[in-house]
């Protein structure tokens, strides 16, 4: 049988949140806001796969969320994977 620990997936969630959101540029705000290279604003949250490899530059557009619900609302999507 497999043996090993499980970490309930909001656990998760809220251990990057945690984690992230004294490091976001934007105080108490860790979702970036992207616009990729086809034009398409994209928001990363702190689990997404391509968070930590996400850099913001505001003078592009992108920009600093505080919640996933905000990012819905300005237009951006989530990632697709």
């Amino acid at each position: 049988m497999w043996a090993g620990t499980f970490e309930r997936p909001s656990e998760f969630r809220d251990s990057k949140w945690q984690a992230s959101i004294s490091t976001a540029e934007k105080p108490g705000c860790p979702i970036k806001g992207n616009i990729n290279r086809k034009g398409e604003r994209i928001y990363h949250a702190p689990w997404s796969r391509s968070y930590n490899r996400t850099k913001i530059n505001t003078h592009k557009g992108e920009r600093w969320f505080c919640t996933e619900a905000e990012a819905l609302a300005a237009g951006w999507r989530a990632p697709l994977r």
